[in-house]
């Protein structure tokens, strides 16, 4: 059995007890090149902390003798760097901070870290060192001094590792209560986070710190610290780091054809598994000068190891460890325009483009109103909620959302904002489920028009009409556990709107697969009052010329596509229903 290393950050670990590794050691020569100061982002549970930790075994000076049975075998080993096993090693992991109470009480949490840090160094290196570091329960500024010129007196450099720097931060800003004046006291002006890399900046000046690599999510932080630690270089979108963390294709498929062969499933079983896991967990593009899309690792080994131990796939394909991410999004939402780059992401209707990835830009940039959607799009980047999909010839990026595990989290959110009550939310569940297993249409319409289209007539919603319908089915009808939703999937020479295909693990469900061509008449073509349109049947609406012909188009449409859809996925026991629906402003639901 592949040991699969899900929830595991320990390289040392990792290498010594044989679990799965795909080799990134490489990238050491770059890394070294690149500069002494570096700032590496990546979204969480993207694999930072075990990068760390191989940075961690590669340069301790104590780890000497564990070169070879670490390294031998990797990249690096056949030609290491001249800096290898050559630093004393300091971590820092600000994600162990606790970011709840007042300032003060956040503040001590970060001494007591640091402190906590150096007496573990303290005791690490003890054989090494003159005499223990004295730690200065009350300042772990001056703990650090007292590291610093104990080395001095060893002419031996240091290596500074600081793990998630921005975690706690973020947390505390997007707290409810009182989370931006923490945020800001902790930040600003002679704040505690900025107190700490004012002092890093310092010891890198000559005092013995010799190299700094620090991981995080955003730059946001980091941006708001300004001139208390400016000398970082921010290599998270250089071409080379594209793959530092992260699967390839290659490497996904290789996995999955070793998986297949274990539990001697079928022919065509990997290629299934792997298809699978690009619709859920692709798509990430962290540099424009880089075609190739990542899978998110942390999803992928949970995948591996649920389908290794049962032969089959997992139920739920999101990690509930990713589920902070959904936090994320609410704060998103909760910022000036954010629902509204929230919801154009999820209708895909007009591209989100940026002039650029936006690095420098502060939490006051975000809450002030800003002048267009770059800054919005940018964390939400960084967050890896959204990724780059394309870039124009002028240079723009466009964004869009990388797979559909995240997409799944766009519409939880839309869902809360639209529909939270208890009532509406069972009753979604119920009429979603008729369509499911029943093909019946119906109760969902009867939904739409009662209930959704109510309220989003009194939310700011800014879709053009063309897409809600779109909009509304994605968010009622979106179930990770049961379908793979397909957006605009390009069949016979069109686009169809919406299709719902069924899991190919789902196979033996009472399931339909659910094709949708969907239409849009405003209410001036079918010369209708509000009233009267309420007191036509469905039956006497879709005898309206205007509707009539849009039905019949729509009809045309999927004809060609279910033709299209069997003869592409000759394999896929397609059940297949389709459904023709024209929407009547944002009133009435026909179809056929």
């Amino acid at each position: 059995m592949i040991k699969i290393p899900y929830g595991m950050g320990d390289f040392k670990a990792l290498r010594e007890e044989n679990y799965l590794y795909c080799d990134r050691t490489a990238l050491l020569h770059s890394l070294e090149e690149a500069g002494r100061q570096l700032l590496f982002l990546r979204p969480r549970r993207f694999g930072k902390t075990l990068w760390l930790t191989l940075l961690e075994n590669y340069y301790d000076i104590a780890s000497a003798e564990q070169f070879e049975a670490l390294f031998g075998n990797l990249a690096i080993g056949e030609r290491p760097t001249p800096n290898h096993n050559r630093y004393f090693i300091l971590k820092w992991d600000f994600s162990s901070i606790e970011p709840h109470g007042g300032y003060q009480q956040i503040a001590s949490s970060i001494h007591r870290h640091i402190n906590s840090s150096i007496a573990f160094f303290s005791a690490q290196y003890q054989h090494r060192l003159p005499e223990a570091v004295v730690i200065n329960e009350e300042d772990s500024l001056g703990s650090f001094e007292n590291l610093l010129t104990t080395l001095k007196r060893l002419n031996a450099p240091l290596y500074l590792l600081i793990d998630e720097y921005d975690n706690f931060a973020n947390e505390v800003l997007t707290s409810r209560e009182q989370g931006r004046e923490r945020y800001h006291e902790l930040i600003g002006g002679e704040g505690v986070l900025k107190t700490v890399f004012k002092m890093v900046k310092a010891a890198a000046a000559g005092r013995g710190l010799e190299r700094v690599f620090i991981t995080g999510v955003s730059p946001v932080v980091m941006s708001d610290m300004t001139s208390g630690y400016n000398v970082v270089k921010n290599i998270s979108q250089w071409p080379e780091f594209h793959n530092l963390c992260g699967f390839t294709a290659a490497e996904l498929q290789q996995l999955c054809r070793k998986i297949a062969t274990q539990c001697q499933l079928p022919e065509g079983s990997s290629e299934e598994a792997a298809a699978l896991m690009q619709n859920f967990y692709n798509g990430y593009r962290f540099s424009d000068e880089m075609s190739e899309r990542l899978y998110n690792p942390t999803l992928c080994l949970y995948f591996w190891d649920g389908w290794q131990r049962r032969c089959r796939y997992p139920a739920e394909l999101l990690d509930n460890n990713l589920a902070m991410d959904r936090n994320r999004l609410r704060y998103v939402a909760a910022l000036p325009h954010g629902m509204e780059v929230i919801s154009a992401a999820l209708t895909s209707e007009t591209p989100l483009t940026v002039g650029s990835l936006a690095q420098d830009f502060g939490i006051e940039a975000m809450l002030n109103n800003p002048p267009d959607a770059s800054f919005i799009v940018s964390l939400l980047i960084y967050f890896g909620v959204l990724t780059i999909k394309e870039v124009s010839p002028l240079g723009k990026l466009e964004a869009t959302i990388p797979n559909q595990v995240v997409r799944s989290l766009y519409v939880e959110q839309m869902q809360r904002y639209l529909i939270g009550n208890y009532e509406d939310n069972n009753r979604q569940q119920a009429v979603a489920e008729q369509l499911y297993t029943e093909a019946s249409f119906t109760p969902l319409a009867d939904f739409i028009e009662q209930r959704f289209y109510s309220v989003l007539d009194n939310r700011d919603m800014r879709w053009s009409n063309e897409f809600t319908l779109k909009m509304t089915l994605l968010i009622l009808l979106t179930n990770d556990l049961y379908y793979l939703p397909r957006s605009e999937l390009s069949l016979g020479g069109g686009y169809s709107d919406l299709v719902f295909e069924v899991r190919p693990d789902k196979r033996q469900a009472p399931l339909y697969d659910l094709l949708f061509e969907l239409k849009y008449l405003p209410l001036s073509k079918v010369k209708l009052s509000d009233d009267e349109l309420q007191q036509l049947s469905r039956h006497e609406l879709a005898q309206l010329p205007a509707v009539k012909a849009q039905l019949d188009e729509a009809e045309t449409q999927l004809e060609r596509y279910r033709s299209e859809l069997l003869k592409r996925f000759p394999a896929t026991a397609w059940k297949l229903q389709s459904f023709a629906v024209v929407t009547l402003g944002t009133r009435r639901l026909v179809w056929r």
